[in-house]
């Protein structure tokens, strides 16, 4: 009886080592009879009970040895069908034939319209800062002069982190500046793009999200002529060499005085009439010299340095630089809105 089941595993043995599969469906077929769940090895481990007892160990041998020919021989089978495969579709490659084009994307407006306010600061002396969007209540507000019960709070209502007091979505990229000034001595000047939120009626003007670029200027004798002068230039490269400005006394807690800067557009266009409500005005930003409580909270000098902050919304940017009448088509991802905007600067 021995002997016969013997040889029946030594059949199976020659079976597997003659097999010769040509194809991938054929080497599956191979695997599923010899290695797959319900293989024809697995029964043979079956039969030791039915083996003399001095040839039980040469007989679990013999069948071990079985399955590892079988798997050795389907590694080796797959291997050489893969390289066939693989050099066959290299010899049907054309390498003479042109490539599919691919279809070129375009910036986004918003990513436009920043990196022109950012090449422009880069200019004269500023450099990119960059930090988190999700802050903590200190950075965002109170080194910026805005305690827990100050009213201008009410003005940049956010949305803090589930079950936190702490953190919150910024509501400016003022934050950015804090961090930078309490890592950095002066002579600081930064400028710091980037996407920040507040609890706003989404609307044809308004959105949750938005981007802004503050800028951050640190040194001795830093003077509000200074940064009239540097909103000027800015000016002017934005929106043309004969671009008119004018600042109106304004109130922001970080800044001290703090003013509004408006463009003049004119009223020549029903376009500029209507954006400038008849006045020919445009309001783009807001301005000031950094407040000294600001500076303290952050571990400068008051009294040796002073400076001065601007900052302004991107989206309202673009919204003029492409004559965009609703901010909520910057958001809504429509292709056919995007494909209009070739990506310059």
């Amino acid at each position: 009886m021995s002997a016969e089941i013997f040889d029946k595993v030594r059949g199976v043995q020659s079976e597997i080592e003659a097999a010769q599969p040509q194809t991938m469906e054929e080497l599956e077929q191979f695997r599923i009879k010899y290695l797959g769940s319900k293989n024809i090895i697995k029964p043979l481990f079956g039969e030791i009970r039915n083996i003399d007892n001095e040839r039980k160990k040469e007989f679990g041998q013999l069948v071990n040895t079985v399955k590892e020919v079988a798997e050795a021989k389907y590694e080796a089978l797959k291997a050489r069908l893969e390289s066939a495969a693989e050099e066959a579709a290299a010899s049907d490659l054309d390498l003479s034939a042109p490539g599919e084009p691919l279809e070129l994307g375009s910036r986004h407006p918003i990513a436009i319209t920043m990196n022109r306010i950012v090449k422009i600061f880069e200019r004269i002396g500023f450099v990119v800062a960059d930090d988190r969007e999700i802050e903590d209540d200190w950075h965002n507000f109170t080194s910026m002069n805005t305690p827990e019960d100050h009213p201008a709070r009410d003005m940049q209502d956010t949305f803090y982190l589930k079950d936190s007091t702490e953190l919150l979505l910024r509501t400016h990229t003022s934050p950015v500046q804090a961090r930078v000034m309490t890592r950095q001595k002066p002579p600081i000047r930064i400028i710091a793009p980037g996407r920040v939120y507040r609890n706003e009626t989404i609307s044809a003007r308004s959105h949750c999200q938005f981007h802004q670029v503050e800028g951050l200027y640190v040194d001795e004798n830093v003077s509000f002529a200074d940064l009239k002068q540097t909103l000027l230039y800015f000016a002017r490269e934005m929106f043309g060499p004969d671009a008119k400005i004018r600042l109106r006394p304004s109130f922001f807690p970080f800044t001290e005085p703090s003013a509004e800067m408006d463009v003049y557009l004119g009223t020549a266009t029903e376009k500029d009439y209507r954006l400038t409500k008849g006045t020919g005005w445009l309001e783009i930003l807001g301005c000031g010299m950094v407040d000294p409580n600001t500076l303290e909270a952050c571990g400068i000098d008051s009294e040796k340095y002073t400076g001065f902050a601007f900052g302004m919304g991107i989206e309202r940017q673009a919204l003029r630089l492409y004559d965009i009448g609703d901010i909520r088509l910057f958001f809504e991802n429509d292709v056919r809105f995007l494909k209009q905007f070739a990506s310059a600067f």
